[in-house]
């Protein structure tokens, strides 16, 4: 039994593992109520009196050896894979901290939970648009002047395929394929060839509103707009309608509201007017619903957009619009708060 302790002392001193499984079946071989070290303790008892305290201590010391090698087998598995995870460079680099949404995000959510509380559900439509869609749907004929207002990226030609201008290409979209009563918003990114300045860029998001029943008059769209301006700006903001000019409304006008920053009373911001422009609105001319198959007699209705930056600098009054897309981690960090 002696050589045979030898021996087993021999191998322990050997073993190696290179991953958890392997050393899994060495505790097994060794350690386990089978194993090879229980196999002798099994034998012990048929070992004769006298030699019993040798061998006894025999066997002590070989299963205190195989407990300690597959400990230590076992450690230097546990500081291999520690060792590995620290230098891994996929890894985010710590501290991790936590993010925030961005200032249009969270800006967009609360427009677009305003006019849910109206009943309006959310719409989306592709960015890559034809010509149909975005312009000619919209009552914009071919040399319409109306199309020189909007400076397009074209993609291709024969069809025309462009960038969006606007999101009333998703409400087109809708409006052939649904029978009214409709009632959407459209928030998105659209596309325009200007000059990128603190105070534009060649793109932008909107938020465009449609609502399309029978009966549908101007002053449902007066008090839509006079409920958003008091849940967005506050409950003392008030309205002011200009009569405007848009292809695919009339009438049509432009809406202020009262300067949030001066309460009216004249300040730098409004350029001492008392009113600040957020977005156009009007009911739907007549040929747009029949364009998209909806008989203009039965139905009328009325649209609104508004440039999401446009309501992101009057509520957080950010005085560049590069800022909301040059990913500047300072900037972005002032909204962790925002509700």
């Amino acid at each position: 039994m002696i050589d045979k302790i030898n021996k087993l002392l021999g191998d322990i001193e050997e073993l190696k593992a290179s991953n958890v499984q392997e050393l899994e079946d060495l505790r097994i071989k060794f350690l386990s109520k089978k194993g090879s070290v229980s196999a002798l303790m099994d034998d012990f008892r048929n070992v004769a009196a006298e030699e019993k305290k040798n061998i006894g201590m025999k066997l002590n010391e070989l299963k205190t050896k195989a407990q300690d090698r597959i400990n230590q087998l076992k450690e230097n598995l546990e500081n291999s894979s520690s060792s590995e995870e620290s230098i891994d460079l996929t890894r985010t680099a710590y501290p991790v901290e936590l993010g925030t949404r961005h200032p249009l995000s969270l800006v967009k959510k609360e427009i677009c939970d305003i006019f849910k509380r109206l009943g309006f559900s959310i719409a989306e439509g592709p960015e890559i648009e034809d010509d149909w869609h975005v312009f000619s749907s919209l009552n914009f004929a071919d040399d319409h002047p109306a199309r020189d207002m909007q400076d397009t990226f074209f993609i291709a030609r024969n069809p025309e395929v462009v960038l969006r201008t606007h999101t009333s290409s998703v409400q087109t979209r809708v409006m052939e394929k649904q029978e009214p009563p409709i009632r959407i918003i459209c928030p998105g990114r659209v596309y325009r060839n200007e000059a990128i300045s603190y105070r534009a860029h060649c793109f932008f998001h909107q938020v465009e509103a449609l609502y399309i029943d029978k009966n549908v008059s101007f002053a449902d769209l007066k008090q839509a707009l006079l409920f958003f301006a008091k849940e967005m700006f506050g409950a003392d903001t008030k309205i002011r309608l200009r009569p405007s000019y848009f292809p695919f409304t009339e009438p049509s006008a432009e809406m202020d509201i009262s300067c949030n920053i001066c309460g009216g009373k004249g300040c730098p911001f409004c350029k001492h007017t008392g009113w600040v422009e957020i977005l156009g609105c009007g009911m739907v001319d007549p040929n747009v619903l029949e364009n998209c198959g909806i008989d203009s007699k039965v139905y009328s209705g009325y649209a609104l957009g508004m440039g999401i930056e446009r309501i992101t600098n009057l509520k957080y009054r950010v005085k560049d619009l590069r800022m909301f897309s040059e990913n500047d981690a300072r900037f972005l960090k002032q909204f962790e708060n925002a509700q």
